[in-house]
C-alpha cells in the first residue's frame, strides 16, 4: 500500500504493461460515482458539482498544460504552487508527471514514440498509456527548470495528498449545508459525491478526451506533422484545449482560440490575472504569422 501514497516507493520500470496493483485506487474512484444511488441528488449537489470540474479544469488547462508544460505566462512561486496544488486535486498526477508526459507528446507526437496517440487505439490512447508500468515515473531530465522547486516535486512524489484534502474539505463543505441550510436537501455524503467522485471522474475523462479524440475528430485549420484537430465540443467543455490544431501550431502561445469564435475560457480567465497581477508576460502568435500560415 506505501506505493498508493508516495510514489518513490515505487522503482522505474521497462514493462508497457498496466500495472493493477497501482491503480486500484483509479479504479475504486470510479466504482465511488455508484454511491450516487443512494445518495441521490439535489440542486445545490449539482452546482458544487460543477464549480468543482470548472476551477479544477482550469487548474489543469491554464497551469498544468500552458504553464507547466509549455510556459506561455510567468506567474509568482506562490501561484504556482497554488494552482500546482489545485491541479493536483484532479487525480492527474503531480505537475511534473504532467509536463514531463506532455512535453514527450509534443516531441514525438504521432508517432511511434507518443505514448498516447490514437494511432495505437482509443483505449490506449484515453487511459491505458498512464496506467502502464513504463509511464509512471516522472522523467525529471524533461522538466529540469520545474525540479528545481522542492515544493513542486513534493506535490510529484505525494501528489495522492492533495485529492484527500480536497475531499476532506467538499465533506465539510458538504457538513455545513446539511446542518445549517437542511432546507436544501442534501446531506454531506451526496456533496461529496458529486463535489468530488462524481467531479473528478467526469473532469479527468474530459482532459483525456484532448487525446483520444482531439487528434481524431475535427478541423485543422493548420498543417503539422500530426494528426491534431480543433474540436469546438471539446473546447467548451475543456475551457478552450479541444482548439489542438491550433495548439499544436503554437503550442507556447497562451491563447489557443486563434478565431474570434473560437472561445477559450482558460485564456480569457488568464486575461483576468494578468490585470490582477497575478501572471504576466503572456506568449501570443502574431496575428499576421497566423494568417500567413493558416492552410
Amino acid at each position: 500500500m506505501k506505493q498508493w501514497f508516495d510514489n518513490k516507493a515505487v522503482g522505474t520500470f521497462a514493462e508497457d504493461t498496466v500495472d493493477w496493483p497501482r491503480v486500484i485506487p483509479y479504479i475504486l474512484l470510479h466504482l465511488t460515482c455508484l454511491f450516487v444511488l443512494v445518495v441521490g441528488v439535489s440542486w445545490i449537489a449539482i452546482v458544487i458539482f460543477a464549480a468543482s470540474y470548472f476551477i479544477r479544469m482550469f487548474a489543469i488547462t491554464a497551469f498544468y498544460h500552458r504553464y507547466f508544460s509549455h510556459k506561455s505566462f510567468k506567474t509568482s512561486r506562490f501561484v504556482q504552487l497554488a494552482f500546482g496544488f489545485l491541479g493536483a486535486t484532479a487525480t492527474q498526477r503531480g505537475p511534473l508527471w504532467w509536463a514531463a508526459h506532455h512535453r514527450h507528446h509534443h516531441k514525438h507526437a504521432d508517432t511511434e514514440k507518443d505514448t498516447h496517440s490514437p494511432r495505437h487505439g482509443f483505449l490506449r490512447s484515453h487511459t491505458l498509456w498512464f496506467l502502464t508500468k513504463k509511464n509512471f515515473p516522472t522523467n525529471e531530465d524533461r522538466v529540469k527548470d520545474l525540479a528545481r522547486y522542492k515544493e513542486l516535486k513534493w506535490l510529484d512524489r505525494y501528489d495522492v495528498v492533495p485529492p484527500i484534502i480536497y475531499a476532506f474539505l467538499i465533506l465539510l463543505l458538504g457538513t455545513y449545508i446539511e446542518h445549517v441550510h437542511p432546507t436544501l436537501g442534501a446531506t454531506k455524503w451526496q456533496i461529496l459525491i458529486w463535489g468530488f467522485f462524481i467531479s473528478t471522474v467526469v473532469l479527468s475523462h474530459v482532459t483525456f478526451l484532448i487525446n483520444s479524440l482531439a487528434h481524431r475528430w475535427g478541423y485543422r485549420s493548420f498543417d503539422t506533422d500530426d494528426d491534431s484537430r480543433n474540436n469546438p465540443l471539446l473546447a467548451l467543455l475543456t475551457l478552450g484545449e479541444g482548439w489542438h490544431n491550433n495548439h499544436h501550431k503554437f503550442p507556447a502561445s497562451v491563447r489557443q482560440g486563434l478565431r474570434w469564435w473560437e472561445l477559450d475560457v482558460s485564456y480569457y480567465l488568464l486575461l483576468l490575472m494578468e490585470k490582477l497581477g497575478l501572471v504576466w508576460d503572456l506568449k501570443k502568435p502574431e496575428g499576421t504569422k497566423v494568417q500567413e500560415q493558416r492552410v
